[in-house]
């Protein structure tokens, strides 16, 4: 049970991860390139463009994606999208829901080793997850051990070389001074109250200009807010330890962020040989590596420290072009999954644009709706999981009933998709159970010939669930699994419609099974709770392409080319100590032997239900 909801959740947020990290490696990758471009500028330049390549691996597009859907009602609902956006859609969402495997069952040893992948794939994340928050929580536990000792100066010339520092760098809340005889180098700890943690006897060896350098750089970090920068790319490293590219990163932000202060330093009027001088005297103290938790003096590369220190006039500000470049990367980073957002979503409320007035709805004669007393058989659908068996008719009457159905299969059918085009709470949408009843009015001219007769209905049945269940909905466009129904290599082995032939064959070597008929057209078969025939009675290869997609909860396009009338008659499994699984598996192997047909999946735009609001339905 537990190995098959863990397959079932990550298949829902396998995509969303696989989608999410390519597009904040690729995030990365295009904010390395701008420094690349700006290496002759100001690190402070870099420093924040690798710290934007951080904080991106916490803020997916999909939520700017999704604020653009939100902002889709400014479109016309008429615009196409153009090829463009597809191109785009599929570069930054290369990962969609994955397609139901073709492949023949395979053993039971392997299946339960597939089913349990997902399960040793999270316990890898959650112990690499907490091993990095347990070294970050001893080294913090021991520097807060060592602060607690350190005993506060309020007065020298550490004191005072430390107001004058803040005065220069603008600090208007003093910074206090700690002494502490723990082997640490001089360093910054805290976030809302940072302190400055001075070593015991590192005085001694500092003449006043190279203590006042030290202490200046110190309070940079406090004006630039590090650690707390700092502590936000610690988590990214916590939850996306398995990604090299986020350690990488992290490097690069600690050179930039000294070379940073190093340059901020040097502007505020120290010597750069005395400086130089003074971050060599302090790697001399502390021979001990920089700390986590601390924003420090000796981190980095020390030797391409020294040589940009030395190096007069290596700086460059940014100039007109060059910020250009930055500016016009930060407009494309915001608004390009906007764009996406507003292209993506077609919103199309059920209020204002599936039913637009009351002219547009057929006249209703009569419609209930109210929680089903049926005992409606469960059964388990190949691919698609455990549902009631839903029975609905459109009967010549211009009259719709349903008996046993969810929400989400009275949208499926009002709106004319599968069950995985719609996206909504699952709760509401496919645990209660209802029974239905509409009739349009025959007076009206609306209900002129069959086909024209189910598409009225549908059109009421939309307007009906927007007034009972208060369903609000509006259209996106995403990239599906569906299935291509093609004929394979043997040609169709379908049958010609033989009137008056209702019956439906027993599957060869398995005895009788329950029979239950859905609609006048079409009856399925039980067996051990689980689906394992379905029967058509003159029906196309586009009625049978849709019922499989009921089948499978995936489109299946007929691309067959057949014409005519067949009668359907297809069984598989056994039904009995199988999974949904194996059944599926068997589905795909029946259709090819029993009916020379074949589904081939693919990827595909398709159109996409997002239901913004939907309640349980008022009764009558």
């Amino acid at each position: 049970m537990i190995p098959n909801s863990l397959v079932s959740l990550w298949g829902a947020v396998a995509p969303t991860l696989g989608n999410h990290l390519w597009q904040s490696t690729l995030f990365a990758v295009a904010a390395a390139a701008l420094t690349l471009i700006l290496r002759k500028n100001q690190a402070r330049a870099r420093y924040w463009l690798w710290m934007a390549a951080s904080i991106k691996f916490l803020i997916p597009f999909s939520w700017l994606v999704a604020i653009g859907s939100r902002l889709a009602w400014l479109r016309s609902p008429a615009e196409s999208k153009s090829p463009l956006y597809f191109t785009l859609e599929a570069a930054s969402q290369p990962f969609t829901q994955p397609a139901a495997s073709v492949i023949p069952a395979a053993s039971n040893a392997a299946s339960a080793i597939v089913h349990w992948v997902p399960a040793i794939l999270a316990a890898m994340w959650l112990c690499g997850f907490l091993a990095v928050i347990l070294v970050w929580c001893l080294r913090w536990r021991k520097i807060s051990a060592d602060i607690r000792n350190a005993i506060p100066l309020r007065e020298g010339r550490e004191v005072d070389a430390l107001r004058h520092a803040e005065h220069v760098t603008g600090i208007r809340r003093q910074v206090q001074l700690l002494l502490s005889r723990a082997t640490l180098e001089p360093g910054i700890f805290g976030m809302a109250r940072p302190v400055l943690v001075w070593p015991h006897g590192i005085s001694e060896h500092l003449d006043a200009p190279h203590l006042e350098a030290i202490i200046a750089h110190e309070l940079w970090h406090v004006r630039r807010r590090d650690n707390l920068a700092a502590a936000l790319h610690m988590i990214v490293e916590a939850l996306f330890w398995f990604h090299p590219l986020v350690w990488w990163v992290g490097t690069r932000l600690i050179d930039e962020r000294e070379r940073a202060c190093d340059e901020q330093v040097l502007e505020s009027g120290s010597e750069r040989q005395v400086y130089a001088e003074s971050i060599l005297k302090v790697c001399e103290f502390c021979v001990g590596s920089p700390l986590a938790c601390v924003s420090g003096v000796t981190g980095a590369d020390l030797k391409k420290r020294m040589v940009h220190i030395m190096t007069e006039h290596v700086v460059r500000k940014l100039d007109f072009s060059r910020k250009l470049i930055l500016s016009t990367a930060g407009v494309l980073s915001l608004a390009l999954p906007l764009v996406v957002g507003l292209a993506h979503a077609t919103p199309t409320r059920t209020q204002s644009q599936d039913v637009t007035s009351s002219q547009d709805v057929p006249a209703v004669a009569s419609f209930s709706i109210r929680p089903s007393e049926a005992t409606t058989p469960t059964a388990t659908y190949a691919g698609s999981g455990t549902h009631m068996l839903r029975q609905m008719t459109y009967q010549p009457d211009d009259r719709f009933v349903a008996k046993g159905v969810s929400l989400r299969t009275l949208i499926q059918e009002a709106y004319g998709v599968q069950a995985n085009q719609i996206q909504g709470p699952s709760d509401l949408l496919d645990s209660p159970a209802y029974d239905v009843d509409l009739k349009l009015n025959p007076s009206q001219e609306h209900a002129s010939g069959p086909g024209r007769s189910v598409s009225n209905i549908q059109i009421a049945l939309r307007a009906a669930l927007a007034d009972r269940a208060k369903l609000i909905v509006h259209r996106t466009t995403q990239n599906l699994n569906v299935y291509a129904l093609t004929v394979a290599d043997g040609g169709p082995k379908l049958q010609a419609l033989q009137p008056g032939d209702d019956s439906v064959a027993a599957p060869p070597g398995q005895g009788d099974h329950p029979t239950i008929r859905l609609d006048h057209q079409m009856k399925m078969q039980m067996g051990g709770g689980q689906v394992v025939g379905i029967s058509f009675q003159g029906a196309s290869t586009t009625d049978f392409a849709q019922q499989l997609s009921r089948q499978l909860g995936s489109a299946v396009v007929d691309k067959t080319n057949l014409k005519g009338t067949y009668d359907f008659n297809l069984h598989w499994g056994s039904g009995e100590n199988g999974s949904s699984g194996d059944s599926a598996s068997q589905l795909y192997t029946a259709i090819q032997e029993q009916l020379g047909l074949k589904l081939e999946p693919q990827t595909a735009p398709m159109e996409v239900l997002v239901i913004e609001h939907i309640e349980n339905p008022a009764e009558n």
